[in-house]
């Protein structure tokens, strides 16, 4: 009898949270999720092109930009790249390629590598500090005759593999050298050169970098005008007309003080494409 009540038991526990986990709890959830204020998200914020939430590329088939489209901020259009890169600051040493071996980019070759591009697309300056003029990092190995300290005996631009002309031609009275891929450097200084930039680049930082989850949906108001002449010029509309739609989807500060205002690519881009379609030629 007691076995009975034991399993009679246990079959109404396994029937309660049946009905509250199976049927209670996810009705509980769409009704919140169809409260006025959090429909937008719950339903996936779908437009015809996409979800205003998630950021995506407006690109050709090549990678390359496409002119009447504002771009998102890199490696934001991945819906399965949703992390980090956990590359800090201190990453700024590329491993050259070498036969059988691809290489890879430091986080700040990334940076400015993007930077010269972005530049060139939209035919400004794409300097910034520690990056050289083609576009890698500006990192140099300085040997030096007493480890650390001491003559500079040897220097080598670590990111810039021969035969490239590095982008300084001495340091501290030493010629600088071109980088030999597959050469051991460990036992040198790393040492980035900041080098005459601006200390606020005309491409800003969200330009150049990715966000933490990789699908930040949004960009800067500066990123944005720094695209609208050439997002005009490619609908042939008045630059003023485009940033007006800018303005209208700038976001402000969360609550008025959290964050930072913020520009949601795809409905804007979706905008553009009802008010000013591209004219066929």
């Amino acid at each position: 009898m007691r076995t009975f009540r034991t399993y009679f038991a246990a079959l109404k526990m396994v029937i309660a949270l049946t009905l509250l986990v199976g049927v209670v709890y996810p009705l509980a959830t769409v009704a919140v999720a169809h409260v006025p204020f959090l429909h937008h998200q719950a339903e996936g914020s779908r437009i015809a092109a996409g979800s205003s939430l998630i950021g995506q590329s407006f690109t050709d088939s090549q990678g390359n930009a496409v002119p009447q489209y504002f771009q998102s901020r890199p490696d934001g259009e991945d819906p399965t790249a949703t992390g980090a890169s956990n590359l800090g600051p201190e990453n700024v040493v590329d491993t050259l390629p070498t036969p059988g071996d691809p290489g890879k980019t430091s986080l700040l070759t990334n940076v400015c590598t993007r930077s010269v591009k972005v530049g060139t697309l939209e035919h400004v300056s794409g300097a910034r500090p520690f990056c050289t003029p083609d576009g890698v990092g500006a990192v140099l190995g300085v040997y030096y005759s007493g480890g650390n300290v001491g003559t500079v005996t040897r220097v080598v631009s670590l990111n810039q593999a021969c035969p490239a002309a590095p982008f300084v031609a001495t340091y501290q009275g030493a010629k600088v050298e071109c980088a030999k891929p597959g050469e051991d450097y460990s036992a040198a200084v790393v040492t980035p050169i900041r080098g005459d930039a601006p200390a606020h680049p005309v491409v800003p930082a969200d330009a150049v970098t990715g966000s933490g989850s990789g699908l930040d949906p949004d960009i800067s108001p500066d990123y944005a005008r720094l695209q609208a002449p050439r997002v005009a010029a490619a609908r042939q509309v008045p630059v003023a007309e485009v940033l007006k739609l800018v303005h209208k989807h700038t976001s402000g500060r969360g609550l008025g003080f959290l964050g930072e205002p913020a520009v949601n690519v795809l409905q804007l881009n979706v905008d553009l494409d009802r008010t000013y379609p591209v004219k066929a030629n």
